[in-house]
């Protein structure tokens, strides 16, 4: 076989594979680039792989990419010590319609308090389905303390995972009643709309204006988006789309001329409880394209 004609097999075998590999890399990331360049990484080292001598090759680029995930989180915990203000994953925003797993962002911020291995597993094992068996090639340790990891993941993310499904209907419609409401500073439907613990984490990085730590309870909340609400008028708050982002109902929009920012909305019983908004224009270069065209 020719050179050329090996490279178009390995790239058959990878390209039906790249989806999950990327999901699996921003599941242990929480970035979109980092996890776009760690699988070019894999694509990379597959070329150069004895392609002959892989009989799994679904099994042989997950463990490439969770060793490489593993390296990255290392370095991606350092600089998330010194991070400005709350952090958040970047944003995936997908249609209602769209099929999603079930790591929500607040699961995904449960997974920040793991240990690398553990998250390895847990991400590998509870989200993709791949067996211990396998986990433990992957990442060098025996089957059972792979359970042993990922029982105690489970037990750390417990909380974070919804007591119910949210139709993501009803869901929307929470999410179009409280863009109307905060961008009006209507205080009565925001009210109306709120948990008593209601909290917003702003994710602005330093780079975009944000609250540098947490809005806690209704009332703050409420004050905070009346506070906000004549800027919101000046600057014509333009709403691009309602979606899931991370998973949760939310919204896309244009924030003071041409800043672009998402909200997701984390619901139960009916009111918010957790208002999540990501302003850092670093997090939110994979959805400028399509946003503003």
């Amino acid at each position: 076989m020719t050179a050329a004609a090996e490279g178009e097999d390995a790239i058959a075998v990878f390209n039906p594979l790249r989806p999950r590999l990327t999901r699996v890399a921003y599941r242990m990331l929480g970035s979109v680039a980092e996890a776009e360049d760690i699988v070019q990484e894999a694509f990379l080292r597959w070329l150069d792989a004895d392609r002959d001598a892989v009989r799994e090759p679904t099994a042989f680029l997950h463990r490439i990419v969770t060793r490489l995930c593993l390296d990255q989180l290392k370095s991606a915990r350092r600089r998330r010590e010194t991070y400005i203000g709350p952090w958040l994953p970047e944003p995936i925003v997908v249609a209602p319609e769209e099929e999603v797993d079930d790591v929500t962002l607040p699961l995904m911020l449960a997974l920040e308090r793991l240990s690398p291995l553990e998250r390895a597993v847990f991400v590998l094992h509870d989200v993709f389905g791949v067996d211990f068996e396998e986990i433990a090639t992957t990442i060098g340790r025996k089957p059972a303390a792979c359970r042993q990891l990922a029982s105690r993941a489970r037990t750390n993310v417990r909380s974070a995972r919804p007591r119910y499904v949210l139709p993501p209907e009803h869901g929307l419609q929470i999410a179009s009643a409280f863009f109307t409401a905060s961008r009006s500073g209507n205080v009565e439907e925001l009210q109306a709309l709120l948990a008593d613990d209601a909290t917003v984490y702003t994710d602005g990085g330093g780079k975009a204006v944000a609250p540098r730590k947490p809005v806690i309870g209704r009332d703050k909340v409420t004050k905070l988006f009346a506070a906000l609400a004549p800027i919101f008028s000046a600057h014509m708050s333009r709403l691009l789309h309602y979606g899931l982002v991370n998973g949760l109902p939310g919204f896309v929009s244009i924030e003071e001329g041409s800043w672009l920012q998402t909200t997701a909305l984390q619901i139960d019983g009916g009111r918010i409880t957790a208002i999540y908004v990501t302003r850092n224009p670093e997090k939110l270069a994979h959805l400028e394209q399509n946003a503003l065209h």
